[in-house]
């Protein structure tokens, strides 16, 4: 009868062994949330210098995307598009690149990118999304709601929670608001959004900065205007931190062009260094 718990004891233990080394988080394995609109998603066109992988840069995919051998939820080689199956170059792209590149190689990178171009901010509030589903009636933007299951953010959250049984989650990247230009009331749908994150994800906002790019701002921009009210986030969220988009190229009103989604990507990964414990 002894001899038996004995073994009954030892299966639990190697049990628990196992599920907690499938489990277990990754310390060096730092995991950036990245959301927002077209910007966001990627529009630059992917040259042939973007396309060469770099050590310790990972990208979980977020949709299924048969003809790039990639399935949801699986970690691959972050090689653009990092969004979705047909998008471009983005700022999520030399983020981790520069990360990468800057951090001890104990340290791996991973980003996991869900976007919605042409989205109200407020399509990513988990209370009142449903509002915002139809920002556009176009078939481009509805179905790319539905790809996201109707809720970007409950997509975006069920992602991250799976990327956090791996590693950590050690900022949030926002690159949005040209929907929502001239809205000053922006900087406090963003606070909501950010801390609905931070609860869903049992995060800590001194531990987990939410980086902001500015839009576009080159001459007869489309959404320039909207720059001095993204500058106001950090005055309601303390944690907040603004990326500067001066001098950054762009290919249309709206939307950087590669060289552009390059160096904003490094402005956003210069600003993390700074951010992240020595």
């Amino acid at each position: 009868m002894q001899k038996r718990s004995l073994v009954f004891i030892f299966l639990i233990w190697v049990t628990n062994l196992l599920s907690f080394e499938a489990y277990a988080q990754d310390p060096n394995f730092h995991i950036y949330v990245c959301f927002g609109q077209s910007n966001m998603e990627g529009q630059g066109t992917i040259e042939a210098q973007d396309t060469v992988a770099k050590d310790r840069f990972l990208m979980m995919q977020a949709l299924d995307c048969p003809a790039l051998g990639r399935t949801k939820d699986t970690w691959y080689p972050a090689v653009p598009p990092l969004s979705q199956c047909h998008s471009g170059l983005s700022p999520a792209d030399y983020f981790g690149k520069t990360l990468v590149a800057n951090l001890p190689d104990s340290i791996k990178v991973g980003v996991i990118n869900v976007a919605v171009g042409g989205c109200d901010i407020r399509l990513f509030d988990k209370d009142i999304y449903q509002e915002y589903q139809n920002t556009y009636q176009e078939d481009w933007f509805i179905n790319k709601v539905k790809d996201y299951k109707g809720s970007p953010y409950a997509y975006l959250m069920e992602m991250a929670k799976k990327a956090q049984q791996k590693g950590v989650i050690k900022g949030i990247l926002l690159h949005q608001g040209e929907t929502n230009t001239g809205d000053t009331q922006w900087p406090t749908y963003v606070k909501k959004i950010y801390n609905d994150m931070l609860t869903t994800l049992s995060l800590n906002a001194e531990e987990v900065p939410l980086l902001a790019g500015e839009l576009v701002s080159i001459e007869n921009s489309c959404c320039g205007s909207m720059n001095p009210i993204i500058n106001t986030l950090p005055s309601v969220v303390d944690t907040a931190h603004i990326i500067s988009s001066t001098g950054c190229t762009a290919q249309d009103t709206a939307h950087f062009d590669s060289e552009g989604y390059r160096e904003m990507g490094r402005r956003y990964a210069a600003k993390m260094l700074t951010l992240l414990p020595e």
